[in-house]
């Protein structure tokens, strides 16, 4: 109806190729125009100035021959005034520009190692715009955006990946392991050893007391009792204890059975020997 009328309607973010007895004759942009076609003059096609987007996969392989699809995705629209230019020049935009992406990351791609072109995935992006920068804008258009948003291994090699960062990490784990091992047994050595550190003084202290407490009961005993030596006061004390001693193994439930010489020659034959020994070491001291 609007052809009809001489009008013609153009909608917004887009052109219309005007022509005039199939010549180019002018971009209608958005808004109504009259379009006398009496005269020749109709509208062609029409082009939208949207920002456009292309993803593109390409099969390529690195420099240590691993195969990979990159997915590389670009953003394009018409350039202004060079509405005529995109529209006339090229048949199949999508597929130009296909060709373009495939022609750069096949070429720079297989310059890299596979861990290189994941790091570097931002100067192949910036490889691929400008390439594309410079062909497409003869041809009315203009790149906004080139990313690179995946590279993907072939599925054995992205497992061996896997298995590689997997065992680096077991390893570091074990490494820590054997280091928090390494902490605990130091530390309970360090206090096993303070432990018998203080159990040495302890034992020394006890030792101090007992010779303190028979020194103090032999004076005693010959300050109150008149008349008595202190070889008298030893073997009474040597006495004493050996009842001591009889009287825990008896009262122990645990021992075994002990046969011993008793009696009170027995007493003074075992008191004789304590003396001998005491003597016997402190000549072997004095020489």
């Amino acid at each position: 109806m609007g052809n009809l009328c001489c009008c013609v309607q153009v909608d917004q973010s887009t052109v219309a190729i005007r022509e005039q007895f199939g010549k180019f004759d002018s971009v209608l942009e958005p808004g109504c125009h009259c379009l006398p076609w009496i005269f020749g003059k109709r509208v062609v096609g029409h082009l939208t100035l949207r920002l456009q987007q292309l993803d593109v996969r390409c099969e390529t392989k690195t420099k240590d021959n691993v195969f990979v699809t990159v997915v590389a995705s670009i953003q394009y629209r018409p350039l202004a005034g060079k509405e005529s230019d995109a529209y006339y020049k090229l048949t199949n935009t999508r597929s130009q520009i296909q060709a373009y992406v495939f022609d750069v990351i096949r070429a720079s791609v297989p310059k890299l190692n596979l861990d290189d072109a994941f790091v570097q995935k931002n100067d192949i992006a910036q490889a691929v715009e400008d390439e594309l920068e410079k062909a497409m804008s003869a041809y009315g258009f203009e790149i906004v955006q080139t990313l690179i948003v995946d590279i993907e291994p072939d599925a054995h090699v992205k497992q061996a990946m896997n298995e590689i960062n997997a065992a680096a990490r077991m390893r570091v784990a074990a490494n820590e392991k054997a280091e928090a091992e390494k902490i605990v047994q130091i530390k309970r050595a360090e206090g096993e050893a303070e432990a018998k550190y203080l159990s040495g003084l302890g034992i020394a202290r006890q030792r101090q007391a007992i010779v303190d407490g028979l020194r103090d009961s032999v004076l005693g005993f010959s300050v109150n009792v008149p008349g008595t030596t202190a070889k008298d006061v030893m073997d009474m004390v040597l006495i004493t204890q050996y009842f001591d001693t009889m009287k825990e193994v008896s009262a122990s439930s645990k021992s075994s059975a002990v046969f011993i010489p008793h009696g009170p020659g027995a007493v003074r034959d075992i008191a004789t020997q304590i003396r001998d020994g005491l003597l016997q070491g402190q000549s072997a001291s004095d020489n």
